[in-house]
């Protein structure tokens, strides 16, 4: 039975760490040719050839449905990660690593830290209406906030406008939260809002914190955790091309042939927990007479549910259209830098025509590079979207996140 401990280790493989150690998963050449000289022990020893242990392709498998979806691979709980930063921020504290009365955790985007510190028991402080504020208006609203009490800010990327009226209310708060004079909060920061600032203002010094990175064995561990939901049930999942594993997560002492299909996601996502997650959702397949028997309940209740994985180079991913300007990357820039913006706060930023936004903004939606709030009309990057968004910037000069 899972103790607390091992469902806060879980839903956080790694935990916290300090910023400057965060470093993008590698390709392990060693362990590439490890696994390849084991392979081959094992054909030897048991006297099987590739050929005689074919594999009937099932790489046109219908993608899984909703229910099952929720079933694999749920979205990640946001209440169980908040418990696992705070006894983090905790154990860090005892540690020494962190004794600020502010934790500042930078995270790339879909990391879920916004949604976590939404649950906590906490105050939440909102951007205003206004960003646009001169240096005294900044630091008395400042003060209207923080007052008593713990309180977190979800995202920092929403106090601010790259314009030169909409910088006040984040230079107010740095300062106050470097003087160690902002009370007792959490604070979730973009690491997009964060790689401009500290390019803007460098002497910023906040003692920021970061998610670990999910390498390939932390990645396997963490999408098992959630495929278990709770229920105690396992889930095996098999490539599609040659019946390789991917979970349940490696053991030393297994027997069964593993595919890299999660060190090439973990690459692929660079460690970021969400992107990864959606990719994985958009891999699995299930065929349908299995589709058909896991639906019955009761029959299925006590054994092992089993689905499939696509190979990577199979997977259709969304992509920057081809023919893109550089008011493509303007625009897409600034969404990245503000984590979401509305298309009146874009005019304001970029200094592109209203109309011409419209266009690009349209053009991004039907790619499946950003999606709309229904509720603010703010425009935001997709998670699926996110990897080719980040390789279109980086190629074309903007400065991008350390992530």
């Amino acid at each position: 039975m899972a103790t607390e401990k091992d469902t806060e280790q879980s839903c956080l493989p790694g935990g916290l760490i300090p910023l400057d150690q965060w470093s993008a998963p590698d390709v392990s050449v060693h362990k590439t040719l490890r696994a390849g000289v084991k392979d081959i022990l094992e054909q030897l020893r048991s006297g099987l050839t590739p050929e005689s242990e074919a594999f009937e392709s099932l790489d046109d498998l219908p993608s899984l449905s909703e229910k099952k979806l929720k079933r694999y691979a749920p979205e990640p709980d946001a209440t169980a990660l908040a418990s696992a930063i705070l006894v983090q921020l905790e154990a860090l504290r005892q540690q020494g690593v962190h004794n600020r009365r502010v934790s500042f955790i930078v995270a790339p985007p879909f990391s879920g830290v916004t949604d976590a510190l939404l649950t906590l028991p906490a105050r939440v402080i909102e951007p205003p209406d206004n960003l646009l504020m001169t240096e005294q208006d900044a630091d008395r609203w400042w003060d209207d906030q923080l007052g008593d009490g713990d309180w977190v800010v979800p995202e920092l990327a929403n106090f601010w406008l790259r314009h030169r009226s909409g910088l006040n209310l984040l230079k107010s708060f740095f300062a106050r939260v470097a003087l160690d004079s902002a009370g007792r909060g959490i604070v979730a920061c973009s690491s997009w809002c964060w790689q401009f600032w500290i390019r803007y203002w460098p002497e910023i010094h906040v003692s920021p914190l970061t998610l670990a990175p999910l390498d390939s064995e932390r990645l396997a561990g963490w999408l098992d955790f959630l495929a278990h939901g709770g229920n105690g049930r396992s889930l095996t999942a098999r490539m599609t091309n040659d019946g390789l594993y991917v979970l349940p997560p490696q053991t030393d002492d297994s027997n069964a042939k593993y595919s890299c299909f999660t060190q090439d996601l973990a690459n692929a996502a660079r460690g970021n927990r969400g992107v990864a997650h959606a990719i994985w959702q958009r891999a699995l397949r299930a065929k349908p007479e299995e589709d058909a028997e896991q639906d019955e309940g009761a029959a299925s209740a006590s054994k092992t549910a089993e689905c499939w994985v696509v190979p990577f180079d199979q997977l259709s991913l969304p992509g920057v259209p081809q023919g893109s300007g550089q008011q493509a990357g303007i625009v897409l820039h600034a969404i990245m830098l503000h984590s979401q913006l509305t298309i009146d706060s874009l005019e304001r930023v970029t200094g592109i025509a209203n109309r011409e936004l419209k266009l690009l903004l349209s053009r991004f939606l039907r790619a499946d590079l950003i999606v709309q709030d229904e509720t603010t009309q703010a425009y935001r990057p997709t998670s699926l979207g996110y990897p080719s968004v980040r390789k279109y910037l980086q190629a074309r000069g903007f400065s991008v996140d350390g992530f």
